[in-house]
């Protein structure tokens, strides 16, 4: 009687001495024996040779995978990246501004091609457009008791201990601003992960009727907001770029009459512009023109604000606002000033009335990044080099971990050495706070008292200016000269 086979295992592991071919249709592997130093049974040889050469090819809706090229057709019907039906909140272009006859030209050289000549009259134009601004910020360098623990959790490194003393230094100021309190939505821009909104709503504790909106374009990996499921508080958000975002359609603030907060931890460039004009003029204003609404429709909606009264008259003044406002606040920590752009940037009129324009703006910006960049070497290695940062996240998705540095074309060391290292710093943030200070002008001319100052420490943190902003009514804080 002859010797049978061991028998393969059903599962779809491939069995020592079997053909290694996957049969699709029947979920596993060819179970006949191969010859000799042979990997594919002579059924299967042909087949194996064919899928082997078959093409992969980029995805066209986005080329950081690929796919079969006879499978094209079939992965761009599921591919993540196909272009979705847009929300209703989604309107093309709503925040970004008008576009300017006067727009950066496209060929503008980079600031090491600039002669000697012209980067000294572009900083002359930089001193003389900011006499008079206060190169001093005041420090509001604050904390919560909300954070107390988690700051002093021995298990924290470096990067964590740095992150959560900026968040607890931004909620010490929103607190400040008597900003929390109940009955009042917080929109998170750039929210990422979600951190700044999850420690305000532990803040808040079981204040009643607290929405948040956390506003973020991409993906993000290790939310924290799905954790919470409190009664009192309700988490949503939304994937779509500031740029296109209308906070009117979300039915919540649609609905409900709510005050926004507007807060963000290390808002990019262009996206704290782009978060400014959403806040204080694409929703403020249209909420204001509604205000011009049948008597019925204003009665009903007055029941929020009869609420917010008599929240005061038992003595919750410091939680509540003087008066509803479409938007009851701003605070938002800045960042990354070389990534502005022209056309975006809410401080046009501010520039215009100094004689600057789109091309001075865009030196400005791209000379911004002096302040930060290439000033201290990194410790990781003990090597002369500067680390970059894609996209200014680290690998596990935080926000702006300053432990290194960005490399840019314009960066100290290929520039014209007319300029001392710390010469060069001063500009850097001398430009800063020039863009800063448009902002500053726009929130003014929208009827808003807004502040910069200093809320952390520049070891934590070298992006350490934190812009403030509150209704004209409210209590406000020092505006900047």
């Amino acid at each position: 009687m002859a010797s049978s086979a061991p028998t393969p295992p059903a599962t779809g592991f491939q069995a020592e001495g079997r053909c290694g071919y996957y049969v699709e249709k029947k979920k596993r592997f060819c179970r006949l024996v191969v010859a000799a130093g042979k990997r594919f049974c002579g059924e299967h040889a042909g087949a194996a040779e064919e899928e082997n050469t078959r093409k992969r090819i980029l995805c066209p809706l986005d080329p950081k995978h690929t796919v079969y090229e006879d499978q094209l057709a079939k992965h761009l019907k599921k591919c993540n990246s196909r272009e979705k039906p847009k929300p209703d909140f989604f309107i093309q272009d709503i925040n970004a501004g008008l576009t300017d006859e006067t727009e950066v030209p496209e060929q503008l050289v980079p600031i090491s091609s600039l002669s000697e000549e012209q980067l000294e009259n572009l900083i002359k134009k930089l001193r003389k457009a900011s006499e008079g601004l206060s190169f001093t910020l005041k420090d509001q360098i604050m904390s919560h008791p909300a954070l107390h623990d988690a700051l002093n959790d021995p298990k924290n490194g470096d990067s964590a201990t740095k992150h959560l003393k900026q968040q607890a230094s931004i909620l010490g100021n929103i607190e400040k601003l008597k900003l929390l309190g109940p009955r009042r939505c917080f929109v998170e821009f750039g929210a990422g992960k979600g951190k700044l909104s999850h420690w305000v709503d532990i803040a808040l504790k079981d204040a009643e009727k607290v929405h948040f909106i956390l506003v973020e374009k991409v993906t993000t990996r290790f939310k924290v907001d799905g954790k919470h499921r409190k009664k009192n508080s309700v988490f949503e958000r939304l994937q779509i770029d500031i740029q296109h975002l209308c906070l009117n359609r979300i039915p919540v603030l649609s609905k409900e009459k709510l005050p926004v907060v507007g807060i963000g931890k290390h808002l990019c460039g262009v996206a704290t512009d782009l978060a400014l004009r959403c806040l204080v003029e694409t929703y403020a204003a249209s909420c204001e023109e509604r205000n011009e609404e049948p008597l019925a429709k204003r009665i009903k909606n007055d029941k929020t604000e009869k609420e917010i009264n008599t929240l005061a008259k038992e003595g919750n003044e410091k939680s509540v606002p003087e008066k509803w406002t479409p938007v009851a606040g701003i605070v938002i920590a800045l960042c990354c000033h070389h990534r502005c752009d022209w056309r975006h940037y809410v401080g046009k009129e501010y520039f215009k009335a100094l004689g600057l324009g789109a091309v001075e703006f865009h030196y400005f910006q791209r000379m911004s990044s002096w302040a930060t960049c290439g000033m201290r070497k990194t410790s990781l290695d003990g090597s002369n080099i500067t680390t970059t940062r894609k996209d200014h996240q680290n690998d596990d998705g935080e926000e702006h971990d300053d432990g290194g540095y960005r490399i840019t074309d314009d960066s100290v060391e290929s520039l014209p050495g007319f300029l001392t290292v710390e010469e060069k710093k001063k500009i850097g943030h001398l430009c800063k706070l020039l863009i800063d200070q448009g902002r500053i002008e726009y929130l003014q001319q929208k009827r808003f008292s807004p502040a910069l100052q200093y809320y952390t420490d520049p070891l934590v943190s070298l992006e350490n200016v934190l812009l403030t902003a509150l209704p004209n009514h409210s209590s406000s804080p020092e505006t900047t000269a």
